[in-house]
């Protein structure tokens, strides 16, 4: 399985993943990022993405006040930059996006590790289960994405699992 917590593979994979490692280097952005231990995560990094994907990070804070400071300083000279302060499964959160060349970037900041985070966890099954199944299952989740589905609940229509997708496929056992 791939090692996800750097962004060399992203070096060395397809098209789109070459541009991305290029921006994030070329901008320093995990580099701006580095006291929250950044994680990009979602569906470039599995090769699943599609036309308007983002690039999605993920980190760790405790301290939104400074976190929020800190998000500003180093980006709101981006392109569409926002910031927003939010409760999630109960915890607050932290999300900045802003725009740079034609990639829309959202950081995710939370109080957890990144690696204990859903989004990671998610990414990490979805990464599983597209090394499982043969190149028609990941034509499928990309053809549902590019219907609107998002990420979680396209697997789990695929792999016909019930009830809340997120959690559903946080349960799936990949052999």
């Amino acid at each position: 399985m791939q090692n996800f917590l750097t962004i060399d593979y992203l070096e060395h994979g397809n098209e789109i993943q070459h541009n991305v490692f290029h921006l994030l280097r070329n901008h320093q952005i995990l580099e701006k990022l580095d006291t929250y231990k950044p994680i990009v995560v979602g569906t470039i990094p599995i090769e699943i993405n599609i036309e308007n994907s983002d690039i999605d990070i993920i980190g760790e804070t405790s301290n939104f006040e400074n976190a929020t400071n800190h998000l500003t300083e180093n980006f709101s000279h981006y392109f569409e930059f926002k910031i927003n302060q939010l409760i999630n499964n109960n915890e607050i959160c932290l999300t900045c996006n802003f725009r740079i060349d034609t990639f829309e970037i959202e950081i995710y900041l939370e109080n957890k590790i990144p690696t204990e985070q859903n989004a990671y966890r998610h990414m990490l099954i979805e990464a599983k289960l597209l090394e499982k199944f043969d190149e028609p299952f990941k034509n499928k989740i990309i053809e549902l994405k590019k219907n609107g589905y998002k990420t979680e609940p396209a697997f789990a229509k695929v792999l016909e699992l019930k009830g809340n997708p997120y959690l559903a496929l946080l349960e799936y056992e990949v052999d």
